[in-house]
């Protein structure tokens, strides 16, 4: 696998290394699964017990979170401002492909794996919620960061 380089605490003054992944798959795949979990639970019968805004936005929040795990668990030393890039230009073009409305792409969306993954209609609060869910990730990575063990070098 080729190794990215990655600027250690984004000060200019420091070398560039080339080093482990920043990101644990294990962890970043249990992780991953939690959302899942809780994403399908949200658009469940069972989500009629949470607050109205959270079963309203909680999916949504959860279904960006998700591909912004998912894009660290495929390429686990891209850095973290990549990832939120690309996970909110991923979560916005879906979101915007819901205006363009054709037969065979209804059909899919009719289908509760289709709408779980093309969603079924546009709705703009849905961009905020992108931007939270991939906020939450870039706020879980520079947490994780703060709290992990420095490895001896």
């Amino acid at each position: 696998m080729v190794q990215l380089h990655v600027l250690r605490d984004l000060d200019p003054d420091q070398e560039v290394r080339t080093g482990p992944p920043l990101r644990n798959r294990w962890v970043r795949a249990g992780w991953l699964a939690l959302v899942i979990a809780a994403g399908l639970g949200s658009r469940s019968a069972g989500a009629s017990v949470l607050p109205g805004w959270v079963a309203a936005y909680a999916g949504d929040t959860l279904w960006a979170l998700m591909v912004f795990l998912g894009l660290g668990l495929l390429f686990p030393a891209a850095r973290t401002g990549i990832l939120a890039a690309a996970a909110l230009g991923i979560s916005f073009a879906v979101e915007f492909s819901q205006l363009w409305e054709a037969n065979w792409l209804d059909r899919i969306r009719a289908t509760r794996p289709g709408a779980l993954v093309l969603g079924r209609g546009w709705v703009a609060t849905d961009l905020l919620c992108y931007a939270v869910g991939v906020g939450i990730g870039v706020a879980g990575e520079v947490v994780g960061r703060k709290c992990r063990v420095p490895s001896a070098e």
